[in-house]
């Protein structure tokens, strides 16, 4: 069975200024990362995929936090494998290691698109390369589902600028994932963490785009729906699930070991 891991120490970007740990959300760019180096031994990375016109997109994650996050500057194990291929459908499960145990969970749902038609490539070249795992973390994988929706919580909006861009010149997942963290208030988010974040993302959005975050409550308490929309049209679906942080040591209760 085949797994790629790579390690990664948190950086600045990804940090939470509450307490200098890694943002929970902030987990997703480093799994796109290693998808990308993953697919990349497999000459299968963005840029090899020119060459046939075609380029990855995920459309959905689902990822569990299950223990203590790490420190600004900790060293991270990201392990990722193919969990599941279908005629159109790539999935891929993960685990985030620190200190040598998972903190985080959980899945992704990849396709290839056709640059021309814009519409889901079949999978035959991925079968051919990847050795699938069906080791699933989550158990099955299940289709999105947004939580019901009761009243209305919050509402923000943003216009999609050049530093919102990836590579392929679309609005970055880490954008949409950021309006939904940005809709709490700073005073919540000091004692409350991410335990659980679902993504579905719908459609692609560009440069000077204006997309509005809606967040909504839901019957389980902490646990919010956010719809991002542009004109009206739905973008992307993310349901967070917070719960009181635990972990109440600080920077300065930790012996950061800087390198180099």
């Amino acid at each position: 069975m085949q797994k790629y891991s790579h390690i990664y120490n948190v950086i600045l970007d990804n940090m939470d200024l509450f307490n200098y740990k890694l943002r929970p959300i902030s987990a997703i760019m480093y799994l796109q990362d290693a998808f990308a180096r993953y697919t990349a031994t497999k000459k299968m990375a963005a840029y090899d995929l020119f060459a046939t016109q075609q380029y990855w997109v995920v459309t959905g994650f689902n990822i569990d936090f299950i223990d203590f996050l790490p420190y600004w500057s900790e060293e991270i194990k990201v392990e990722i494998w193919i969990s599941e291929i279908s005629k159109l459908k790539v999935f891929t499960d993960f685990n985030l290691y620190y200190h040598d145990k998972i903190f985080a969970k959980g899945n992704a749902l990849w396709f290839i698109i056709d640059r021309q038609s814009k519409r889901p490539a079949k999978t035959d070249v991925v079968a051919e390369r990847f050795e699938v795992c069906n080791e699933l973390v989550l158990g099955e994988h299940k289709k999105f589902v947004l939580p019901q929706i009761k009243e209305k919580f919050n509402e923000i909006t943003h216009k999609i600028n050049l530093s919102d861009l990836d590579f392929n010149k679309h609005a970055n997942n880490k954008s949409y994932i950021n309006l939904a963290e940005n809709a709490a208030p700073d005073e919540f988010k000091k004692t409350n963490t991410i335990k659980q974040l679902k993504v579905k993302f719908n459609r692609e959005s560009f440069l000077n785009d204006v997309l509005t975050c809606t967040t909504y409550k839901t019957d389980t308490p902490k646990l919010y729906v956010h719809k991002i929309e542009k004109d009206g049209v739905s973008v992307c679906d993310i349901a967070t699930l917070w719960e009181e942080k635990t972990d109440t040591s600080t920077i300065v209760d930790y012996p950061l070991k800087i390198k180099g």
